[in-house]
């Protein structure tokens, strides 16, 4: 693989920055702040990282506005100033760290029947599975261990990791990226009655994702008991991360790890739920809701909400009295508040009627 090289004035007009210094040094990899060297560009994001300017050795600083210049006897020979320093860092990153290109070859140890089409520069692994009807999109590369079962669709560009599972009919976009582990289109948890009575009801739909999305390891999206669970264009879920079934979740959303969501609920576009949110099943989070970690979701959620705070686990009959009274905690804060007030005025007014009596 070539080294790639860089001069920071090339790197400045790939990010939209200005360079403060030296543009034509020569940038050869991207390193932490702690361990960057010559050669190196780091990235300062956090003001409490500011410390290290002074020892760093990295040639170059990604940093904010308001660039420190310069100054003799440090390491550290010029700045890119840009509006992001994580964004900036992350496509320099790109830069020095390309993705790597496959040939397109398809493995004879690869199982693939004859009615699926595989389309131009596919690149399929040995022990991969694909499925009667299935189509795969140009350019898709499907690592060791995929299963693609019948009817599966799999768009353009996508890269599917070893021992991910997508049942039958279920249908991707392109540039979809699933880790290793992901499971889309297993069952939904569904069942009718009670005790010894449960009757499975059989689920008949699919998932469908959309364009641009990522899935991290081992989450699982499931299938629609009928119609589709649906994941809207550029929205990015991350490991051990459960979907249920009927589930629509909006474009450019976030999933952190750990989060549930249970069925037929509806998340917005630019939702972000952080680790371990659980969502309830049949409600609404509106676009741009942020849900901070560990937070039960037990109702709807306004667009533009921001909530967080998780609960432990109660006797349930005592749970149900907490979440009623918690709603009323503000205004019951505001009486005893002014209830404290008008006892303290009370007993200053006893005060003096003491004092006055005294004196007579």
């Amino acid at each position: 693989m070539t080294k790639v090289r860089k001069t920071l004035s090339e790197l400045a007009g790939l990010v939209g920055g200005r360079v403060v210094g030296d543009g034509g040094i020569e940038i050869l990899r991207v390193a932490s702040i702690e361990e960057a060297g010559p050669g190196d560009i780091t990235f300062l994001a956090h003001p409490r990282y500011r410390s290290y300017l002074a020892t760093s050795r990295a040639s170059a600083v990604i940093v904010g506005g308001g660039a420190p210049p310069p100054s003799s006897g440090k390491a550290v020979k010029a700045f890119l100033e840009v509006r992001d320093p994580y964004i900036a860092f992350a496509k320099i990153l790109h830069v020095f760290n390309p993705l790597q290109q496959y040939d397109g070859g398809i493995s004879d140890h690869a199982t693939i029947d004859p009615t699926a089409i595989i389309e131009e520069r596919v690149t399929v692994f040995p022990y991969v599975y694909v499925g009667r009807e299935a189509r795969v999109g140009r350019g898709t590369v499907l690592l060791p261990g995929v299963f693609l079962g019948d009817g599966v669709v799999v768009g353009a560009d996508c890269f599917i990791h070893p021992q991910v599972t997508i049942r039958e009919r279920c249908r991707l976009g392109n540039r979809v990226i699933l880790h290793a582990g992901v499971v889309i289109g297993a069952d939904g948890f569904g069942y009718a009655g009670e005790g010894k009575e449960r009757i499975k009801i059989p689920q008949v739909g699919i998932v469908e994702i959309e364009d641009d999305v990522e899935i991290g390891a081992n989450t699982t999206v499931d299938r629609a008991t009928l119609g589709r669970t649906l994941i809207r264009r550029g929205t990015k879920i991350d490991n051990l991360v459960q979907i249920a079934h009927n589930v629509v979740v909006g474009e450019d959303a976030i999933i952190a790890a750990q989060a549930g969501v249970a069925g037929s609920t509806r998340i917005g576009n630019q939702v972000i739920l952080a680790g371990q949110v659980g969502v309830v099943n049949h409600v609404d989070i509106g676009d741009k809701a942020r849900i901070g970690p560990q937070s039960g979701i037990p109702r709807s959620v306004p667009p533009g909400a921001v909530l967080s705070g998780g609960i432990a686990a109660a006797p349930h009959p005592q749970w149900l009295k907490v979440m009623t009274l918690l709603p009323q905690l503000p205004r019951l804060w505001s009486t005893v508040r002014g209830l404290e007030r008008k006892l303290s005025r009370l007993a200053q007014r006893r005060r003096k009627g003491v004092k006055k009596d005294a004196r007579r």
